[in-house]
């Protein structure tokens, strides 16, 4: 079921932001055709297909969007629509024939979502990029890292995914709102690097206000000795974050140490040697020991887990927080909803000209779908 059942989007093929968006949607009950390839585009990462999860809780369809005809079902597609959702660079779709102005045109409530790294305009639009790329230029990467080492990328989850498709539900989201009031839909362009800047407000204040310093020595991105990791005496890894003064005391109590052998808590001059004091202490026992003592405290702690021991830890199982779903662990629907909670996820699905009717059963006729297999427009 989930809370947004009986929303319909259509998700022109693309991979990262675009899917991942995608897949929120529909785990959260949008029914979301995407409308792939014929053929491999031959873009991310190759995987087997039960393991690419952003694909997951939606059907497909193949059609070859250069065939005047399969646009021309497409746009069919499109005017029963709610939302659609395409990654391409900036005037692609409109050289499909499926721009905004054409779509809108046969569907005016239709919010267009559009997903790019550059944006719509601007004198980067047109090139290729990473997510790394996106987060080098709004400043999100230099600030990532230890002291005296070069910037860490987070993987792509602060550009694709957080800036990126976060952003793009978002918008598509306050423009379906909207369009409660107006009865009209819109176009939301929504950029990588517009989504990470928006994340980084509170360290632009921070920073404006001078109390932001070199990467790897400020409270909270490893330059102080309450915001770490450690390892233990097992070789395993802890996180401990105890930034307020009544956690900290907590911390320090619980691990055997006391203020005298680390100094005041926030003079940064004492940061340094209270690191190495407390990585000292945390060496002494192991993983499970420190877990014993600090999981569940005030203290500010958590071990640090990898992807096969994440789901196995009480506070996941206890949350159903993962699932499987065809042999495969993964992330459960996200948020939670009190009343209409969501279906579990379904496996993702290769386009097949076998499946298509069952694929475009709600979106147009019988009709139209037998005419369309008998044409072979619809492969996979």
């Amino acid at each position: 079921m989930g809370p947004l059942k009986g929303m319909k989007v259509i998700e022109m093929a693309g991979i990262g932001p675009g899917p991942m968006a995608a897949m929120l949607l529909a785990d959260l009950g949008a029914t979301v055709l995407r409308v792939d390839r014929t053929t491999p585009s031959g873009l991310g990462r190759p995987r087997p297909l039960r393991y690419n999860l952003p694909f997951r809780s939606r059907k497909v369809i193949g059609v070859d969007l250069k065939d005047p005809k399969a646009v021309e079902f497409v746009l069919e597609l499109i005017a029963g629509a709610d939302a659609l959702i395409e990654g391409f660079r900036p005037g692609v779709m409109e050289r499909l024939g499926l721009g905004p102005d054409v779509c809108l045109a046969r569907n005016e409530r239709l919010v267009y979502g559009r997903m790019t790294g550059w944006g719509q305009d601007g004198p980067l639009a047109q090139a290729a990029g990473h997510d790394m790329n996106y987060i080098a230029l709004t400043g999100a990467l230099n600030a990532m890292g230890r002291r005296g080492q070069p910037p860490v990328p987070p993987m792509n989850l602060v550009g694709d995914y957080g800036g990126g498709s976060l952003y793009l539900v978002f918008g598509i989201m306050c423009a379906l709102f909207e369009r409660q009031h107006s009865g009209k839909g819109q176009v939301v362009d929504a950029a990588i690097v517009d989504g990470v800047a928006s994340l980084l407000a509170s360290q632009f204040g921070l920073n404006a206000a001078g109390l932001v310093k070199a990467r790897g020595t400020n409270a909270t991105d490893t330059g102080s000795h309450f915001y770490n990791t450690y390892e233990c005496a097992d070789g395993k890894l802890i996180s401990l974050c105890p930034i307020e003064s009544k956690f900290y005391v907590e911390m320090i109590k619980r691990i055997g140490l006391t203020r005298e052998e680390l100094g005041e808590q926030w003079d940064e001059s004492n940061w340094v040697n209270a690191e190495a004091v407390v990585a000292a202490r945390i060496k002494q026992k192991t993983c499970a020991e420190w877990t014993a003592l600090l999981e569940g405290t005030d203290a500010c702690y958590a071990p640090v887990l990898s992807y096969a021991e994440a789901p196995q830890h009480p506070h996941a199982k206890a949350r159903n927080a993962f699932i499987e779903v065809d042999g495969v662990v993964q992330p459960a629907p996200s948020p939670r909803f009190s009343r209409t909670v969501p279906d579990k996820p379904t496996p993702p699905v290769a386009p097949s000209a076998a499946t298509a009717e069952q694929a475009l059963a709600g979106w147009i006729s019988p009709e139209r779908i037998a005419q369309a297999l008998k044409d072979g427009m619809l492969g996979g």
